[in-house]
């Protein structure tokens, strides 16, 4: 009982030490009393009554510390029971975290495996532009060359022509 109100909030923590303490003496003093009355060298009269009323208050006393023992244990039991029941929700929870962690650990590969494709599709993008730009300069030249060619051709068709029609 001590232990369990020292565990309480500071209001009630007093008072309940207090009466616990006040308790406490009052047990004390009556077994005192019990042993005074039941030694065997007294010779008081009234000793038979005395030690039978003394027997019945001080069964009062422990029946009534028996029943706070027994609500004491009952509060414990249930507290007892309180803990497991947090016990067994941290547990669940931190297994459900446990399986947050791998799933976000497997996104992130996963992310990271993305990221290294982008990053090379983006080479070969590049790659890919500047052979395109290439073959563009390549493509605008030749048709500058095939365009000044027939242009010679041309040329050379009507000076054929023009010295076979006049001469």
């Amino acid at each position: 009982m001590d232990l369990e109100a020292r565990s309480l909030q500071p209001s009630l923590k007093a008072t309940l030490l207090a009466k616990l303490r006040e308790y406490k003496s009052d047990l004390n003093k009556l077994k005192r009393e019990v042993k005074r009355l039941a030694s065997p060298n007294s010779n008081d009269p009234g000793h038979e009554e005395l030690l039978e009323s003394g027997m019945a208050g001080a069964n009062s006393a422990s029946a009534n510390q028996r029943e706070r023992l027994t609500m004491s244990t009952e509060r414990l039991n249930q507290s007892t029971d309180r803990i497991k029941e947090s016990r067994r929700a941290a547990l669940e929870t931190e297994e459900l975290g446990v399986s947050i962690l791998e799933d976000l650990q497997q996104q992130r590969e996963t992310l990271l495996h993305s990221h290294k494709k982008l990053y090379d599709v983006d080479d070969a993008i590049d790659k890919s532009k500047k052979i395109l730009t290439s073959m563009s300069r390549r493509i605008s030249r030749n048709k500058w060359i095939v365009v000044s060619i027939i242009a010679a051709l041309i040329l050379a068709i009507v000076i054929v022509l023009y010295f076979k029609i006049f001469h």
